[in-house]
């Protein structure tokens, strides 16, 4: 019992990392995913609508020099995902940045990380889910089939007023993460194997018209350009930690996990690099080139200019919407197992817990999840909501980057199937990185964050600070029963 600690002690108890692994393998969940399934999971995770959308928006800032922009953005990103990839490896259990929390630097940072990822998941998910029904007619379209404004568009939005295809892409994957994990997996290598087969797709039609021209002037706009558009397409490699949700239904975490997810992010870069080729030397490099551009069309215009037709962007299209129901399932995963973690923790009410024994999977933590994100998807005009996911998961990665320094100090015998290299000077320049981007976010993003960590703070003191099982000494469940079964 903690009762009679000080606050601040109370407030900054820490887990013991070695419990908590010992814990993840008797939670219940089954082991069932192997490196190739994990691996998906992140880059389906990261390559949403991003690289469809972005390059419309990043090109006029920097002019071909995007693509210094973009390696800028991967390293930044590669700071984080190391530190990732070490907690993982040493710590591979389903509550992500929030356990990795909770064993270094104490309770209340890691609740907070924990109410960050609620933003970061529920929300952005909802986000990515509204526009499902946008890039389904766009779709459709090409077959003369048009969804209603009323019930593709998001709420208050082109006449939008109930997202029907939002609700139905969330109903599905809820189904999906109900079947199983390994089912889920399946589905979703599926789906990434698409899309990347899609933006291939792209580029060989692309460099079929290929202009060396078309990246001079190099630096039209300067160095200044580049540094706008990495700040600008950094958010388009977010999603390289999914795979650390996953910590106790990997087959070999400890070395699957490190793989995965640095994995995940050079073998997005590489896509991205080849897309913002293909798209510069067919279109142009120009911030002129782009000048009365929808930049939610640049691949498609681009593929139907190189053909003469329109086929090729009803393929890149099917790119879209196979791209945003990939994203809300594994993030619609992610979400739940964090949930998960924080339930048995005691952090939030028992329910989250529950797993079917037969599937193997968090039931009513899946269902409560997909309940929230349809309501908000159908009904919640999110605008500017969503752009304040970007400062939870920025939160999210100090904490990570902190977390490695804490651990390398406090336990510097742990086994680490995976070392930051470089360290300490690679999770510094992850704080750093971080930091920079969240302080250039704009005034209306801190507002909506402070509001959202308020409640947070106000749920956690009623309710998480005294039912903590750090604070009721109540004994794990792999402490009350000496040899219990062990999923595999």
């Amino acid at each position: 019992m903690s009762s009679n600690q000080p606050m601040l002690k109370q407030l900054m108890r820490v887990k013991n990392p070695d419990h908590i692994v010992d814990e993840a393998d008797h939670g219940g969940l089954k082991r069932s995913m192997g490196l190739f399934a994990l691996l998906m999971f992140s880059v389906g995770s990261i390559i949403g609508t991003g690289i469809f959308v972005i390059l419309g928006e990043a090109i006029p800032k920097a002019g071909p020099a995007v693509i210094i922009s973009f390696v800028l953005a991967a390293v930044v990103c590669a700071f984080s995902a190391l530190s990732y990839a070490e907690l993982a490896g040493t710590i591979p259990v389903s509550g992500s940045s929030y356990s990795y929390a909770y064993a270094t630097l104490g309770e209340i940072i890691a609740w907070v990380c924990g109410w960050c990822l609620m933003l970061e998941y529920g929300v952005s998910v909802s986000a990515v889910a509204v526009g499902w029904g946008q890039y389904l007619n766009e779709f459709l379209s090409a077959f003369g089939i048009q969804l209603p404004a009323a019930i593709a568009n998001p709420p208050g939005e082109a006449g939008g007023v109930f997202n029907l295809p939002a609700v139905f892409v969330v109903v599905a994957c809820m189904f999906l993460l109900l079947r199983g994990a390994s089912e889920s997996a399946t589905t979703n290598n599926i789906m990434v194997m698409i899309k990347l087969g899609i933006l291939i797709f792209f580029c060989v039609v692309a460099f079929t018209a290929f202009d060396g021209g078309n990246f001079e002037p190099f630096l039209p706009l300067g160095v200044a350009g580049i540094g706008a558009a990495a700040g600008q397409v950094f958010f388009s490699y977010i999603g390289f930690d999914a795979a650390s949700t996953a910590g106790e239904e990997a087959k070999n975490p400890k070395r699957d996990l490190p793989l995965a997810i640095v994995g995940s992010l050079i073998v997005v870069t590489i896509f991205y690099l080849l897309v913002t080729i293909a798209v510069i030397g067919a279109n142009g490099g120009q911030p002129s080139d782009y000048e009365g551009q929808s930049s939610e069309a640049v691949l498609a215009k681009v593929a139907n200019d190189v053909t003469g037709s329109t086929w090729a962007g009803t393929i890149i299209a099917l790119g879209a919407v196979v791209s945003i129901f990939s994203v809300v399932l594994v993030t619609m995963y992610g979400q739940t197992r964090i949930l998960f973690a924080m339930g048995r923790d005691g952090l939030l009410p028992k329910t989250f817990t529950k797993v079917n024994p037969r599937t193997q999977t968090p039931v009513n933590n899946t269902i409560i999840v997909a309940v929230v994100i349809s309501v908000l998807a159908a009904l919640v005009p999110l605008g500017q909501l969503a752009e304040a996911t970007s400062i939870g998961t920025l939160f999210a990665f100090m904490i990570v980057n902190a977390g490695v320094i804490s651990l390398r100090r406090s336990r510097p015998d742990m086994d680490r199937s995976f070392k930051t290299p470089f360290y300490p000077v690679t999770p510094i320049l992850g704080v750093i990185g971080c930091l920079y981007l969240i302080l250039s976010l704009d005034v209306v993003t801190w507002i909506v964050f402070a509001v959202w960590l308020t409640l947070g703070m106000i749920i956690y003191f009623a309710y998480g600070f005294r039912r903590s099982r750090l604070a009721t000494g109540e004994p794990q469940s792999w402490e009350q029963d000496p040899e219990p079964p062990v999923v595999r």
